[in-house]
């Protein structure tokens, strides 16, 4: 769509913002603590865009004013000087509304349940499901995200058989929704006395976090069992079963928590993390994909289904869907991610603008 085809939106973007903007003012709207947040919220959407379209047409009226200028003979050097400028500040104004004008994930804002597990490569995979908990937990300290572990089964030697964690911060979906798929190591296993390189690989899912108003779980759909937690060697580490496992019976999803000492909070974890899933699954229905998307987010878990790799001779790292290396390993581990972060936003909204301008 171009630009001149959605003025007539953008005009009623524009004035529904300063409707917004008004009824923030108006006392009724400010003493209801529910309705004025949905009011600012809405209005907080739309500033961007009418931000941008705003300036899109002070330039609009700087370029009239600069081509009457270029009518007169002393004026005409400067004036086509400034047209020439005008000109490529307006072509970025429009590339950037037309981006802002997309649809948006509805899931963008929402905190996030990551799930990692090692895959193909045994203990060093799951040593490898460590350094990527590592990592994310680096780059969320870096975005100033609060991190909570809902469930973590250490394999005793700093690997990991399965971990879960919740990260909530605002945009912490919209960034690390595309850190879903396969991720793989190469590297020298600590344990190889011979030196041989060895691939490894660990799947990681990122699922947007839910209310539980959003999502109903029929209490009669849910087997709880509750057990003893146990350490990395498997020894009970209480004497008070507080282990939490559920299974959905209609989809047969199975989720575990054993990391806090109370029963309780056990249970609210794992409601979580189920939650999480169910929502997931919805959304998937929605798109005629269910669980088969699921599937093809994380994958089996084989060395050729890989997102991105890890390779240590080397000291880089390669995002294959976007063709990105860096060659700062050591560095990504830590947590300096943003890179491909970027760059897979970027690509993804110019893959959204390609199908919208083909849809024309």
């Amino acid at each position: 769509m171009s630009l001149e085809q959605a003025r007539p939106k953008l005009d009623q973007l524009e004035a529904r913002y300063e409707d917004l903007a008004r009824q923030m003012l108006d006392p009724q709207v400010i003493a209801d603590v529910q309705q004025y947040r949905r009011v600012s919220k809405a209005w907080a959407d739309l500033e961007d865009v009418v931000a941008a379209y705003r300036e899109f047409k002070r330039v609009e009226r700087e370029i009239a004013q600069a081509e009457e200028l270029l009518q007169d003979p002393e004026m005409e050097d400067l004036a086509q000087e400034e047209l020439t400028e005008l000109r490529g500040k307006l072509q970025q104004l429009e590339d950037r509304i037309r981006l802002l004008l997309l649809p948006k994930d509805p899931n963008d804002e929402r905190n996030v349940i990551v799930e990692i597990r090692p895959a193909a490569g045994g203990e060093e995979a799951a040593l490898f499901a460590g350094d990527l908990l590592r990592m994310y937990l680096r780059y969320a300290e870096r975005n100033g995200w609060k991190v909570e572990i809902l469930n973590a089964q250490e394999t005793g030697i700093g690997g990991f058989s399965d971990v879960v964690l919740s990260i909530q911060g605002r945009g912490a979906y919209s960034r690390l929704k595309f850190e879903s798929g396969v991720h793989r190591v190469q590297r020298v296993p600590a344990t190889e006395s011979s030196g041989r390189i060895h691939t490894s690989t660990a799947t990681v899912a990122v699922l947007p976090e839910v209310e539980d108003v959003e999502v109903e779980i029929n209490p009669n759909d849910i087997e709880m069992d509750v057990y003893h937690s146990s350490s990395a060697g498997g020894q009970n580490v209480q004497k008070v079963a507080t282990a939490i496992r559920l299974l959905h019976k209609p989809t047969g999803i199975v989720v575990t928590c054993q990391d806090e000492r109370s029963q309780l909070q056990n249970k609210e974890k794992a409601f979580r993390m189920l939650r999480a899933r169910l929502y997931q699954l919805q959304q998937q229905a929605l798109l005629n994909e269910r669980t088969e998307a699921r599937r093809a987010q994380v994958g089996t878990g084989d060395r050729s289904e890989k997102i991105r790799t890890y390779n240590f001779p080397d000291g880089r790292v390669t995002d294959h869907r976007i063709h990105l290396t860096v060659y700062n390993l050591p560095e990504v581990l830590d947590g300096d991610i943003e890179p491909f972060v970027q760059a897979l936003i970027t690509a993804d909204q110019a893959e959204r603008l390609r199908e919208a301008s083909n849809a024309v």
